[in-house]
């Protein structure tokens, strides 16, 4: 069993302690936090066969961090339990502020007990339910894209877990197949304060009214 526990973190959870084989982390995102590698890890349980097939690939291929990389990842790990936490908090801050917004029909994230897989969350994740979280909003694709056209704290980029706060219309960077909802905005809680982020979202939210 291979888990991507790219987005819990393993401040949060531990995917091998519940059974997994393999964990994937795009370091690029949390382990780093500051978005300025490409980076990815892998973790085994244990020895394996598959584990030697895929060291040798890695040998064969290169796959493998330049040293400059390597230390940039060091030193965005050494603030990876402090900033997970804090913007797992906000995170967690900001989906309780937005239920009930009259420009929104949905809040997803894991730590609301509406979202069908909090109990699981609640189960697995030690400490916060992560920085991510996504919101869908009334009047469709058109709205969602106005929403975020308006913020100005939120950057409007791809990518998630560094220490500035995204906001990004998810179906239209997937495109044409993509089984993301048109009216959905997916977003990723930085270091910023969290009342100017609660602020200027609610401040686009209101022009999408």
């Amino acid at each position: 069993m291979c888990v991507d526990s790219t987005v819990s973190t393993p401040i949060l959870t531990r995917p091998i302690t519940h059974g997994a084989d393999i964990v994937v982390h795009s370091a690029t995102k949390y382990l780093n936090g500051h978005s300025d590698i490409v980076a990815g890890a892998l973790a085994a349980a244990s020895p394996s066969e598959l584990w030697t097939r895929i060291r040798q690939v890695r040998m064969q291929l290169g796959n493998s961090l330049g040293p400059f990389e390597a230390w940039l990842l060091m030193r965005g790990m050494r603030t990876l339990d402090i900033r997970v936490r804090e913007q797992s908090k906000t995170a967690s801050s900001l989906a309780h502020c937005l239920v009930g917004h009259p420009a929104l029909h949905r809040v997803l994230y894991p730590g609301l007990k509406t979202h069908p897989g909090h109990d699981v969350a609640a189960r697995q994740m030690n400490g916060g339910f992560g920085g991510m979280l996504s919101v869908r909003v009334n009047g469709g694709e058109q709205s969602a894209v106005k929403v975020a056209s308006f913020v100005k704290v939120w950057k409007r980029a791809t990518s998630l877990g560094g220490v500035e706060s995204l906001i990004e219309h998810r179906s239209s960077i997937e495109g044409p197949g993509t089984p993301c909802p048109s009216d959905l905005l997916r977003l990723s809680v930085g270091l910023e304060d969290p009342d100017e982020l609660l602020f200027d979202l609610v401040r686009a939210l209101e022009h999408a009214l």
